[in-house]
């Protein structure tokens, strides 16, 4: 589903860290308006120097300046799990003037199926927390919302070489990797936006899925370090994630496609 939302806009992103902040940047650089959540006010000055408005909000205190949600689009991009905050968060989306929502979920809302899954496959985890947040935006009718499912995020501070230190087992090392880098998460937010695609559910992850050993192998290779020690296990529980559904829809062409070509 395709609406109107060129030229020059109200932005509002919940959640300014590891990923917010730069997106915020990105956003303020083209000249959108940007209002960019914190939860603490010690960050004020930092959001203030990449041109974005500070706000102090967070959902599960309920701390929200009612001003943030004076918008016409709102980027969730927070960690909470709480079904209860969000509940709340829809409910004063609603008296708002946001008509769209983009939704920054995880391809964790998936199955262990030991094959590909898709946005149409039907094999999200009823039980997943995430997933059931994601139903309170998707089945609302007061504004449209489009639910993006990103990968393990790689990329900048988040260097997979570190994230299996020495001493530290590697589970399931036959099991192919779902990652995506953090300027295609940012490029994918863009071209969602910019093309007003609103409705929908992506998921984004790099086209190539290469085994855990090999994958984290490289990755510290990269460091000039050893392999990580890997599990004995030959038991496997995985998911392979499709990025069809982006590449086709948005016309998108992923900047770091092959995760073993990526220059950390």
């Amino acid at each position: 589903m395709t609406s109107s939302t060129a030229g020059k806009t109200t932005i509002s992103i919940l959640g300014s860290g590891w990923l917010g902040m730069p997106l915020a940047r990105m956003f303020a650089n083209l000249g959108h308006t940007i209002k960019l959540s914190t939860r603490t006010d010690t960050k004020f000055a930092e959001i203030n120097s990449i041109h974005c408005e500070p706000y102090l909000v967070d959902i599960d205190t309920h701390t929200i300046d009612p001003s943030f949600l004076i918008s016409d689009i709102v980027i969730i991009n927070i960690t909470s799990k709480n079904n209860d905050a969000f509940k709340s968060l829809v409910k004063q989306i609603e008296k708002s003037p946001i008509k769209y929502v983009l939704f920054i979920s995880s391809t964790s809302v998936y199955k262990n199926t030991q094959s590909w899954v898709t946005e149409s496959s039907h094999s999200e985890l009823p039980e997943s927390k995430l997933f059931q947040i994601e139903q309170l935006f998707s089945a609302n009718n007061r504004f449209d919302t489009t639910i993006l499912r990103l990968s393990g995020l790689i990329g900048y501070q988040r260097h997979p070489g570190l994230f299996f230190k020495q001493g530290k087992l590697v589970p399931s090392p036959d099991a192919p990797v779902n990652l995506i880098h953090r300027d295609d998460c940012i490029a994918i937010i863009k071209a969602i936006i910019e093309q007003c695609v609103w409705g929908e559910i992506f998921n984004a992850c790099a086209d190539n899925h290469p085994s855990k050993k090999q994958f984290y192998s490289h990755a510290r290779s990269l460091l000039g370090q050893e392999a990580p020690s890997f599990s004995d296990s030959s038991e496997s529980h995985y998911k392979i994630v499709s990025n069809d559904k982006i590449k086709q829809q948005l016309n998108y062409q992923f900047i770091y496609p092959d995760l073993m070509q990526i220059p950390f």
